[in-house]
């Protein structure tokens, strides 16, 4: 029973010198982290997009030309001929239609911003809840050793006692079942802290069965973060951010409609380079040009209304979705709230149930082997502590991801 009290120390005591912090641990994933590296291209993206439709603003130049031989030559005339035309053309007027590709595209470039700062926080908590996870698994296979070795202290009472001739077999085949269990379960507490282990590594690019030593755990400390104003947190989420400029986009997109039923003006200058024709000593000429092209929709059978109408129910629906995803950030933040509040008050609790079990274990260890209490009592005060004990891993390791999430919540 001596070594209780050094795990009651091991649960709320002061970290031991480690060597990965959380806050190096979050560099680490967010250096490796598949997730932001697509979210970056994506990004990336979204910018070569926006630099392509700028484009549309300046005058473009092509080039057209065609060549051609015949088998036989007719009548004295060259069997080649070519002609090549270099054209210059610049849009005066689209109907709006090249300012609204430029306007779609930069606010697709601002949505992949935001939704690249969206993933890096929930990177960031993907980082935390691994970190944690490995934190509490350790700790709860060290409670089952505990556990173990508390059980098979007891049995070395019982089968001295058994051999004295002071109790009857049933206690001894009672111990060892327990014994037996209590073995079991904690074969599964040391494969959860070996998988832990491996998502801990995985995650940052590391060797998954590479040691580490955390330099924080659940036992530590952690402050209660400020809780935000109601109504203000919308405001500074990213992905609240992204479905507005979403709803924007869909605005531009009515115009883009609209656009393609409008008059457009081009203006241009070019020259044919070609044969004369028939090309009978094989010598060129150029003849520049200069154009203007007009072209006027007139009637397309109500098109143009249905495109429109098409686009505005797009819009719609994007104002929609943003709304829902304000409503949205709205209960979560009010759960996450919740979440933080319920485990802190679950720590107090599981704590002082902890020390009362374990006064309570002491106590019928004690009498057990003065031959006060039957086998069964001290049983039933072992389990009673491993389990106590277990919530209190349990209640530390839910409000640690409790103040991740909202930290992830309130992207702060």
């Amino acid at each position: 029973m001596k070594r209780i009290p050094f795990y009651l120390l091991l649960l709320c005591g002061a970290p031991v010198a480690a060597q990965t912090s959380l806050d190096d641990y979050r560099a680490e994933v967010a250096a490796y982290s598949r997730q932001l590296e697509i979210a970056a291209a994506r990004s990336d993206e979204a910018a070569e997009t926006m630099a392509r439709a700028r484009t549309g603003f300046l005058p473009r130049l092509s080039l057209e030309g065609s060549f051609e031989a015949t088998v036989r030559r007719i009548d004295d005339r060259e069997r080649w001929s070519f002609d090549l035309l270099p054209r210059l053309v610049q849009t005066l007027y689209g109907g709006g239609a090249v300012r609204a590709a430029y306007r779609d595209a930069s606010l697709g470039y601002d949505i992949a911003l935001c939704n690249e700062e969206f993933t890096r926080y929930e990177v960031r908590y993907a980082a935390d809840y691994a970190y944690w996870n490995l934190s509490a698994t350790r700790l709860y296979a060290v409670s089952m050793r505990e556990y173990v070795a508390l059980i098979r202290s007891l049995k070395e009472v019982v089968d001295r006692r058994f051999a004295e001739g002071y109790i009857a077999k049933g206690d001894v085949l009672m111990i060892e079942a327990r014994l037996s269990e209590a073995t079991y379960e904690l074969f599964g507490a040391e494969q959860r802290a070996v998988v832990a282990l491996h998502d801990f590594n995985v995650l940052r690019g590391a060797d998954p069965e590479s040691e580490v030593r955390q330099g924080e755990g659940i036992r530590d400390t952690l402050p209660m973060p400020a809780r935000i104003a109601y109504g203000a947190l919308p405001e500074r989420r990213s992905d609240y951010a992204a479905a507005l400029l979403d709803a924007e986009r869909a605005e531009v997109g009515v115009r883009a409609a609209r656009a393609a039923f409008d008059p457009q003006v081009n203006v241009g200058i070019g020259g044919m380079w070609r044969p004369y024709a028939p090309n009978r000593t094989g010598k060129t000429y150029v003849d520049g040009m200069a154009f203007v092209g007009l072209t006027v929709p007139i009637f397309h059978w109500g098109e143009r209304r249905r495109a429109v109408g098409a686009a505005r129910a797009v819009q719609r629906q994007r104002e929609a979705a943003a709304e829902q995803v304000r409503d949205g950030i709205v209960r979560e933040e009010t759960n996450g709230w919740t979440a933080l509040v319920q485990t802190r008050a679950q720590i107090e609790a599981s704590e002082r149930n902890l020390r009362i079990a374990s006064e309570n274990l002491s106590l019928s260890t004690y009498s057990y082997g003065e031959g006060l209490t039957t086998i069964l009592d001290v049983l039933q005060a072992q389990l009673s502590w491993i389990q106590l004990y277990t919530n209190a891993i349990r209640a530390r390791f839910e409000y640690a991801v409790a103040v991740s999430d909202y930290a992830r919540i309130a992207e702060a």
